[in-house]
């Protein structure tokens, strides 16, 4: 008798999907994962030409100064305050002057980003706040549903006016590097 010797084969699998399927996965994880977003302050700087820089003249009283100290102090006009009192401070000097308004900072370098960030967040919804309770008044909406003529109209009325001065050293010679913003 003869015996017929068969190889002893290993099936193979099928693997066309294999690509389909993990391609499909990932497609999925990187839809449904968050990815991390940068935020910062929206914020329009000057023009680097010194030309187009226009000096002018300030009133005083329109001048609300805003201090950042190297150990994060916040000082509103030489006073010492918190941050709701900042909030306070620029709400009530902005109500009082509207488009005439400065806010200047003064910054120093060795301040902590997270002070600083608490700072601008506080005149910001200082902002906000003015804004929303113009556009309450007037559309009977807030601001943030008002079409984008009406959210002009009410920026027009509170314009952010901030001029910034970063001290560039704590000692010595007193450089100093100013920015102005107006959004």
């Amino acid at each position: 008798m003869f015996r017929r010797h068969h190889r002893n084969e290993i099936p193979s699998l099928n693997t066309t999907s294999t690509a389909d399927i993990s391609f499909m996965l990932l497609i999925f994880f990187l839809v449904t994962s968050s990815m991390d977003t940068d935020k910062g302050l929206r914020r329009q700087l000057p023009p680097l030409s010194e030309e187009s820089q226009q000096m002018m003249d300030v009133n005083r009283e329109h001048l609300l100064t805003i201090g950042l100290d190297a150990d994060d102090q916040l000082t509103v006009d030489s006073q010492t305050v918190t941050l709701p009192q900042l909030q306070q401070h620029v709400e009530q000097h902005i109500r009082r002057i509207h488009e005439e308004h400065i806010l200047s900072l003064n910054v120093s370098r060795t301040a902590s980003y997270d002070a600083y960030f608490q700072m601008q967040n506080t005149i910001v919804a200082a902002y906000n706040q003015l804004r929303n309770e113009y556009a309450m008044k007037k559309y009977g909406k807030p601001f943030r549903q008002c079409s984008y003529l009406e959210r002009e109209e009410v920026a027009k009325y509170y314009p952010q006016r901030i001029s910034e001065l970063v001290e560039e050293k704590e000692q010595g010679t007193g450089n100093k590097e100013q920015e102005t913003e107006k959004l």
